[in-house]
């Protein structure tokens, strides 16, 4: 329906930067069910240090997803297209189904954290949901304004993210233990945001070093 859209019909379906915003508040909204998945687990399981820890970094997961479409996508525009649109409101289902999917799993992890190896289903659902968020964000990366002026970022940022996400995808299958399990996805989820930190100071690195020079410049004719 929203593919066949008439031009006066296009015209509601544009986004505004209210529906951005909308559109955050409810992914923060099923962001929450990670921290209430690791709760959930809390509550059924016997407190001592290892589940502690395990359940720690299953909430730091948690914020890696939402990171990742924070500080990639989020509360940015698409481009004025019927196309972009469609893509941006589409994409944001199978990645809001991906972070619920991850705050389920969230709840097994927790009550096997003492296994030596995490169950099949809890191993895949989270591993297979993070690899989900890294690939759809930057698919809804693609239909946004920022993505030809800042190519230089988001074109090598994709391409981690693939990589990424193929990995989330293997310590899926290996099921290392609960704990081991979520570290590694932290790392992994650390490294599209550590290449994005990278590229921005060094960004701001370039584009200062004219302005100094222009100063310089500045003060050596002053002196003469």
């Amino acid at each position: 329906m929203i593919g066949t859209a008439t031009p006066v019909q296009a015209v509601a379906l544009s986004v505004t930067d209210a529906l951005t915003e909308r559109f955050g508040l409810f992914i923060i909204i099923v962001l929450g069910e990670t921290v209430t998945g690791v709760v959930d687990g809390l509550a059924h399981e016997p407190t001592n240090a290892l589940t502690l820890a395990v359940g720690l970094v299953a909430v730091v997961v948690g914020f890696g997803a939402w990171w990742t479409y924070f500080d990639f996508a989020g509360h940015r525009r698409p481009r004025p297209t019927r196309a972009s649109t469609v893509q941006w409101m589409l994409v944001h289902l199978p990645l809001t189904a991906a972070v619920a999917a991850m705050g389920a799993a969230m709840v097994g992890l927790v009550e096997h954290a003492h296994d030596s190896r995490t169950p099949a289903a809890t191993a895949w659902v989270l591993c297979g949901g993070t690899a989900v968020v890294l690939c759809a964000t930057m698919v809804l990366a693609t239909s946004l304004r920022v993505w030809r002026p800042d190519r230089g970022l988001y074109r090598p940022l994709a391409r981690t993210c693939v990589v990424v996400a193929v990995l989330c995808a293997g310590v899926g299958a290996a099921r290392p233990a609960p704990l081991v399990l979520g570290l590694v996805l932290v790392l992994l989820l650390g490294v599209p945001w550590g290449l994005a930190v990278a590229y921005r100071l060094s960004h701001e690195g370039e584009s200062a070093a004219p302005e100094v020079s222009a100063v310089a410049e500045h003060r050596n004719d002053d002196r003469r």
